[in-house]
């Protein structure tokens, strides 16, 4: 492939779901643009048309290019002009659609930013891999816990060996919003995540779950071997787990355990994660995501702060920051980092020049297939009272 005129400009945003009413939608546009990198100029931002048009202003989305649909959008960015038409499209809309949109645009060409999980089951989620492959499109998958400094200076530790060798990895994701049947009361975001229709296999596992054995796999880049998982439904009439624990056997021999809950009094947004290794182990909670501790026998506790001027903190840790120590940093934050890893990609193909895929920072297709793998693979062991089940998979990430 020749090398084209780098490219000079911001990248043009097309966002899929996102309409009036929706949570994701708005934070995918408003990371996607916090550094100045693109720019929200089309939309499909409902699968309801009349929706999907009045949701358009909301976003300063102009008329002719706020489309009826995902797939009205994809034939009228094709007949515009390539200096004119999107550059990638981010997916915010309930799981069980992630496919079919993502393979549509990904086979027209277009870069796509997709939320998790990936898609609605294993079999979509290795398909549309092969559909990346193919097509060579960039595609990232939003797990946006992997966009903290904190959590990029841990995986850069790891990586670096100042923990040994790895031995243990336990994740936990808790919340308590899903106490009680609110789908049952007409609330949106409670009914799609608790319907198999819409959610697909699991509900707890598969919202909150992915993103703790996300994490594990990120910090440490661990290889998973197999999994014995548990999975049950607490409130009382619902189709899908509100909870949930596996353990995970990895090939170095290391042990990781995984807890999801969304039925624990008092919690909101609690992921963290704690590693061991044979030098060291390290401590970083989401809720006070500008600190991570770091201890060994024998020695104080370290505790490293998201400080961008601090020799301590790596080089990705200090460019993933945007604002001086003390401020804090967090959740859109990490978000806008996937993008922002993700668009060095983007300009690369456009350029002509080779792609990276997401080895470094950004988590990309083979991720959402690890993702689903491990979905998949939990509910089949948990329906087998724990059997162990094999977490290999030929598209997962090394």
């Amino acid at each position: 492939m020749g090398v084209n005129a780098p490219l000079n400009r911001k990248l043009r945003m097309g966002l899929i779901g996102g309409g009036q009413g929706a949570f994701i939608g708005k934070v995918h546009s408003i990371a996607a643009v916090m550094d100045n990198r693109a720019v929200l100029v089309a939309g499909a931002l409902s699968s309801d048309p009349v929706k999907a048009k009045a949701s358009a202003p909301d976003y300063d989305i102009p008329a002719q290019r706020a489309y009826s649909s995902y797939k009205d959008m994809i034939a009228g960015e094709q007949k515009l002009a390539a200096s004119e038409r999107v550059d990638f499209v981010s997916i915010a809309t309930p799981n069980h659609t992630h496919f079919e949109i993502a393979k549509a645009f990904a086979e027209a060409g277009f870069n796509v930013m997709c939320d998790k999980p990936m898609t609605f089951d294993l079999a979509q989620a290795e398909e549309l891999a092969r559909v990346v492959q193919r097509t060579g499109v960039v595609f990232a998958v939003t797990h946006n816990y992997t966009g903290y400094p904190l959590v990029r200076q841990a995986r850069e530790m790891v990586k670096a060996g100042e923990l040994g060798e790895i031995n243990a990895v336990r994740a936990c994701y808790i919340q308590g919003w899903l106490r009680t049947r609110i789908e049952a009361e007409g609330q949106k975001q409670a009914g799609w995540r608790t319907d198999p229709k819409r959610s697909g296999a699991a509900g707890c596992f598969g919202d909150i779950g992915t993103h703790a054995y996300n994490l594990g796999r990120f910090i440490t880049g661990l290889l998973p071997d197999q999994i014995s998982c548990h999975l049950r439904s607490f409130a009382e009439g619902r189709q899908l787990d509100d909870y949930g624990t596996a353990v995970i056997r990895y090939t170095n021999g290391a042990l990781g355990t995984v807890t999801a809950s969304q039925i624990t009094h008092g919690r909101e947004n609690d992921i963290w994660i704690e590693v061991d290794g044979t030098k060291g182990s390290l401590e970083w909670h989401q809720e006070e995501p500008n600190k991570m501790w770091v201890r060994a026998n024998g020695q104080p506790h370290r505790l490293y702060t998201r400080d961008p001027n601090a020799p301590y903190m790596t080089e990705t840790a200090k460019m993933s920051c945007r604002l001086p120590s003390g401020h804090p940093e967090a959740f859109l934050e990490g978000f806008a980092n996937v993008y922002t890893a993700a668009y060095a990609d983007m300009v690369a193909r456009a350029s002509g020049q080779p792609v990276d895929g997401g080895h470094s920072l950004y988590p990309n297709v083979a991720d959402g297939v690890d993702g689903m793998n491990f979905i998949s693979q939990s509910v089949a062991s948990s329906a087998e009272q724990g059997a162990w089940k094999s977490l290999k998979n030929q598209f997962c990430r090394p």
